[in-house]
């Protein structure tokens, strides 16, 4: 089943459902917001997308430019600060199986459906 770390008040994040919804293949929505991601899954999160946890990080956020910015993390420290400001955390993010994208843009979630 195809899972999206969805945010509906972000325009990629509803494109990027639309797709997955279009597709006709089982999925769930998984409100990250709502239902944030521990820290071990935000792990596997990232072990799927093959990438570093601050490739995760969006960095526009208020939050970051106004407490974290201007200093140096751990990857475990980065991925505990998401788990704990999940608003941080890129969206949307889609899993199928054992492959993970990002969808920014969100045609880049057609790659792994």
């Amino acid at each position: 089943m195809i899972k999206i770390y969805h945010n509906n008040r972000c325009s990629k994040s509803r494109s990027g459902l639309d797709i997955i919804e279009k597709s006709g293949k089982p999925y769930k929505v998984i409100k990250y917001l709502e239902d944030t991601p521990s820290v071990n899954e935000l792990k596997e999160i990232i072990d799927l997308l093959g990438i570093n946890p601050i490739q995760l990080v969006r960095k526009n956020e208020a939050i970051w430019k106004e407490n974290f910015k201007h200093l140096d993390f751990t990857e475990e420290e980065l991925i505990k600060i998401m788990a704990k400001y999940p608003q941080l955390i890129e969206r949307p993010i889609v899993i199928n199986g054992n492959k993970a994208v990002v969808g920014r843009p969100p045609e880049s979630i057609l790659d792994i459906i």
